[in-house]
């Protein structure tokens, strides 16, 4: 259980990410992050679990040892929400490690500040179906803020925020699927490195949720599909 003495840079923290085509693991301990990055379609559930053993060997602990698991609580693949949900469970359960759930998209939007900077970021996931996963972001002391509430929806009914004014960098699948969406704004420019969110940008995420209070016990985890269609049942015995 987190020594309630610690301070976010103290924390030893794990994060995963299987929402996506991208599957990733992070560790920060002891001021060192250590990294497990793959993009895997349709095959996360055989490598995530062996890349969090992994950044665990590399930093020498044990799960018993970490503080804190933040988990890419969705939007979208719903299978890989379930694979990343199922084992953040799996892994907080025995050990009643807290938890906090991150956005896909801010995680994205993380990724995309911390490989080439910018102070405006949208990101856009395919959601199928002939919609996309949307939400728009600011800057601010290092960290990426939404300024619009995640949605889904048809590629045609996308607005930027109202007042938005100068460089926007734009990542996701949702780009490469809706081109269009590039035309939103003259000042709209493809984040060409990053289309996917990463479990190493995760962690600036999750010292800043733990500061604001967020994190949660593992009853408490929460999935977010945006699509109010489909529903999480948690793992027997944690209804």
């Amino acid at each position: 259980m987190t020594d309630i003495q610690k301070t976010s840079d103290e924390l030893t923290i794990l994060s995963l990410d299987t929402c996506t085509e991208s599957c990733s693991a992070s560790l920060v301990s002891k001021g060192k992050i250590y990294h497990e990055l793959a993009i895997v379609p349709r095959e996360h559930s055989q490598r995530i679990l062996p890349m969090i053993d992994s950044v665990l060997s590399q930093a020498n602990i044990k799960i018993t040892a970490v503080d804190l698991i933040a988990y890419g609580r969705g939007p979208g693949s719903f299978t890989g929400i379930r694979i990343c949900t199922s084992m953040t469970q799996g892994l907080a359960l025995g050990q009643d490690i807290p938890v906090i759930g991150l956005s896909s998209l801010q995680t994205m939007a993380q990724t995309v500040y911390d490989d080439q900077g910018g102070e405006q970021i949208v990101a856009a996931i395919d959601a199928r179906m002939g919609e996309v996963y949307w939400c728009q972001f600011v800057v601010k002391d290092g960290i990426a803020e939404p300024v619009s509430s995640e949605v889904v929806i048809a590629p045609d009914l996308v607005t930027l925020a109202p007042d938005t004014q100068g460089a926007i960098l734009a990542t996701g699948t949702g780009f490469d699927t809706y081109p269009q969406l590039l035309e939103l704004s003259h000042e709209l420019v493809p984040a060409d490195n990053v289309k996917f969110p990463d479990a190493k940008s995760m962690l600036a995420l999750a010292k800043q949720g733990y500061t604001r209070g967020l994190s949660t016990s593992v009853d408490e985890l929460a999935p977010v599909y945006v699509r109010d269609t489909v529903t999480w049942k948690k793992l027997p015995g944690r209804e």
